[in-house]
């Protein structure tokens, strides 16, 4: 997409929000309903994906990881933000990498210990 495009394109969501502040305000939302075994099938804008457990908590690693999931929307989010800004300003970008990364400790989400705690501890965005 050239620089002109997406100006023309994003120009009169730019000048509905500077004029209705609300209007730019969102709500994102996913949602999901329980499947076979110990699944959960979220319903993307694309497709179905089947998510379920991840190995290190008695997966088989068939079903897609709900914690991988969510970093491979973050690097989106952020690949795609970086993409769009860089063509507003006019910037070529010849090669661009992102990667995130979250840290666990299985011990909280397998119950093992009480005071570890649930879910990601970190994410780091690069």
């Amino acid at each position: 997409m050239r620089t002109e495009d997406l100006r023309t394109l994003q120009a009169p969501l730019k000048e509905r929000y500077k004029a209705q502040p609300d209007a730019a305000l969102i709500t994102l939302r996913a949602q999901g309903r329980l499947g076979e075994g110990v699944t959960c099938n979220v319903q993307t804008g694309k497709a179905l994906v089947a998510a379920g457990l991840h190995p290190a908590t008695g997966g088989n690693g068939l079903s897609a990881c709900s914690g991988d999931m969510l970093l491979e929307a973050l690097v989106a989010c952020a690949g795609v933000t970086l993409n769009a800004v860089a063509t507003a300003i006019g910037v070529e970008i010849r090669s661009v990498m992102v990667r995130a990364e979250g840290d666990l400790d299985f011990r909280g989400t397998m119950g093992v210990v009480k005071d570890v705690p649930v879910g990601f501890q970190r994410i780091r965005l690069y």
